[in-house]
């Protein structure tokens, strides 16, 4: 953690900058914005659910565009 004393005649936007200096200095925000974006392991039987359920999908929406139910440029292209 990092402490920072006002000195004496110090502004207020001087040790806001010297507080951001010393942030960026420990490497502590590099760490942070690495965390943000890490997504948690996901056990094998999860994974396993998920693609089989990914597949069961598929083969149903191919299905319904073959028999004209489902139109196959509405959902190209989407995530």
């Amino acid at each position: 953690m990092i402490k920072l004393k006002k000195n004496d005649g110090e502004s207020n936007e001087a040790l806001i900058r010297r507080f951001v200096r010393k942030v960026q200095a420990s490497g502590n925000l590099i760490l942070v914005k690495k965390k943000k974006f890490r997504k948690p392991n996901v056990s094998k039987r999860l994974r396993r659910r998920a693609a089989i359920k990914r597949r069961e999908m598929r083969t149903e929406k191919d299905y319904l565009r073959k028999i004209g139910k489902l139109d196959e440029t509405r959902d190209r292209g989407r995530r």
